[in-house]
């Protein structure tokens, strides 16, 4: 179940990338986030912290 980042909803507020344990989200040229699928433990903290859902599991 890896986690993406939809960046038509992200807001850029950074709540995703201050949540994850590992440090698997970064601020891309956009203002926006991204998950790097290789370093994400899937284990859904940035979709729990995110203001308008923009991580989203994909199965």
């Amino acid at each position: 179940m890896a986690y993406k980042i939809n960046k038509d909803e992200c807001i850029g507020c950074g709540a995703c990338a201050g949540e994850c344990p590992v440090s698997a989200i970064k601020e891309d040229e956009d203002g926006k986030y991204v998950i790097n699928p290789d370093e994400c433990i899937e284990c859904g903290a940035c979709a729990g912290v995110c203001p308008v859902g923009a991580p989203k599991s994909e199965q």
